[in-house]
């Protein structure tokens, strides 16, 4: 930014999105110092300013939307300045950072928020000091002279402020006082979308509630839409202290919530450009049977096994968690056993029936992944279940965790039982590849690659594509020849195999879904449009070219 006879230093953020994405102020104080201006301004509805020498000089592209003016003063106020921040009345405080403390002037012109970050000189005073006081000391601020000669950062006299707090960057958690109404408020929505039978609730600003029914979007029209401060705080009124810590820290965060009775929500909350959204998944209050689900024989013979990797994969949000819940379910109505699981957040609650369950939530009884794993070697467990293997660590630990006599469930999200194969091998090091080869093709038991199809007449029916170790399977990894698994799986069907394109073609001669549901699910389009023409069904939806 240039002004005449003075040249300004980039700011440090990419776009305004990422300062409302992350509403926090050092950014921009961090810009004020470089260019030694006087203060910076913020205004609902427009760009942020720096104010130098008593002219204003543009610092962002993108003006404030909505509300996120008001988030980010929350962020900096001391606990009990927060509540009046939104009020008519002038409101005054004292930010803390590593790079110094900032007097901040809050007040609404023509009903519009106003904020003003000035350096504080290194006499503030520590004390609240009310507005009475502060009149009378003629300097309007309990600094000394706070906005820098008595003028605020639109160029008028700075008006007294209500009241002046010095104060640290406080704890996330500090001050914190969910709202009963807004907790009810969002319950409410979570109680509509189990009655909806639907799978998603998404929340977003400028937006109604959205319900996700059968994989359609469908907004619920008859509610407002929401805006910044009533979703953030619906949002941050069901989320647990630690993750309202993680989520003020990074942005986003999982927690798991539970209506009694109703059922228990998988949520992820998150900032985007236009303030706090968040997306809420229904977990079943009771638990699938691989009975209800259509598992296989086969399948479910892998759940009897005494060590080894079976691996279910698909896209996100196409039912890994109830097909593992599941598979679980069956170990524990049969074996007699420890089964730990090890899950971000838990989802499926296992009660004890002939097995012992441990179930552990990465965040809240474990540091990660594979912390947990390593600490699980310990625990005398029979059974391990890895809720993701995020990454080469983790997915080391669970091959070594198989191969020293546990059977270990994992999920990834890969969309084949092939891509499984070289997804696994593809996360080591070229120099390790090999030696994970020949793990891989030793311990792996079983890949269950999964989709989910709209069934015709409503509802959605699984696609399973099914890999199951074969002395034929376990040389083609260690010789990398996973080209022609496919044919292995297509000679198997016998034994229980099965590729994708089988299952949707059968779901298609079934009835239960479209042809052009199962195209577009499809991996390999052109074997399945050919399969679909030889069947005789309707592929009109085809382009003609």
């Amino acid at each position: 930014v240039r002004a005449p006879g003075t040249v300004f230093h980039g700011f440090a953020l990419t776009a305004l999105g990422r300062l409302l994405g992350m509403p926090r102020i050092d950014p921009l104080l961090t810009a004020m110092i470089s260019n030694k201006a006087d203060a910076v301004r913020l205004a609902d509805g427009d760009i942020a300013h720096i104010v130098k020498g008593g002219a204003q000089h543009p610092l962002t592209r993108q003006p404030l939307g909505d509300g996120q003016l008001l988030l980010l003063l929350r962020e900096m106020a001391p606990p009990d300045i927060v509540p009046t921040l939104n009020g008519s009345e002038p409101v005054e405080f004292v930010y803390a950072n590593p790079e110094g403390r900032f007097v901040t002037r809050v007040s609404r012109e023509n009903g519009s928020l106003i904020a003003t970050v000035s350096a504080a000189p290194a006499n503030a005073v520590v004390e609240a000091v009310s507005a009475s006081q502060l009149s009378a000391t003629g300097n309007g601020s309990a600094s000394g002279n706070g906005s820098h000669n008595g003028v605020s950062g639109n160029g008028h006299p700075a008006s007294p402020p209500a009241q002046v707090h010095v104060a640290s960057a406080p704890p996330a958690t500090a001050g914190r006082t969910p709202d009963p109404a807004m907790r009810q408020e969002i319950e409410s929505l979570l109680r509509i979308l189990v009655s909806e039978h639907g799978s998603d609730l998404h929340l977003r600003v400028g937006e109604p509630p959205i319900l996700r029914v059968h994989g359609e979007l469908k907004r619920l029209d008859q509610i407002a839409q929401l805006s910044p401060s009533r979703l953030h705080d619906m949002v941050c009124s069901i989320m647990p202290d630690r993750n309202f810590r993680e989520f003020e820290e990074s942005n986003d965060t999982d927690f798991a919530h539970e209506l009694p009775g109703v059922a228990r929500f998988r949520a992820n909350a998150f900032r985007d450009h236009r303030g706090t959204g968040a997306v809420f998944r229904v977990i079943p209050a009771t638990v699938a049977t691989v009975e209800e689900m259509g598992i296989t024989p086969e399948v479910q013979n892998l759940c009897y096994l005494t060590k080894g990797l079976v691996l279910v994969t698909g896209p996100t949000g196409s039912g890994k968690s109830t097909t593992l819940c599941a598979l679980i379910d069956l170990v524990n109505r049969s074996r007699n056993d420890h089964v730990i699981t090890i899950e971000d957040p838990i989802e499926f609650v296992h009660q004890n029936k002939k097995c012992v369950i441990t179930q552990r939530q990465v965040g809240v009884h474990t540091g990660s992944f594979k912390t947990a794993l390593r600490a699980a070697l310990r625990e005398d467990p029979d059974i391990v279940l890895v809720g993701e293997l995020r990454d080469l660590e983790t997915i080391s630990i669970a091959l070594e965790t198989a191969e020293t006599g546990h059977l270990v469930f994992g999920t990834l999200h890969t969309t084949t039982a092939v891509g499984t194969i070289d997804r696994v091998i593809d996360q080591f090091p070229a120099d390790r590849q090999e030696q994970i080869r020949v793990m891989l093709a030793d311990c792996l038991k079983g890949v269950i690659s999964q989709t989910l199809c709209k069934k015709v007449g409503g509802g959605r029916v699984a696609a399973r594509e099914i890999l199951l170790s074969v002395p034929a399977l376990s040389n083609l990894i260690r010789e990398r020849k996973s080209f022609q698994i496919p044919s292995i799986m297509q000679t198997s069907r016998k034994l229980g195999m099965i590729q994708l394109g089988d299952v949707l073609i059968d779901l298609v001669d079934q009835g239960l879904v479209e042809p052009k549901e199962a195209f577009m699910k499809s991996t390999d389009k052109a074997s399945f449009m050919t399969m679909l023409k030889t069947r005789g069904h309707d592929v009109s939806f085809a382009p003609t070219t």
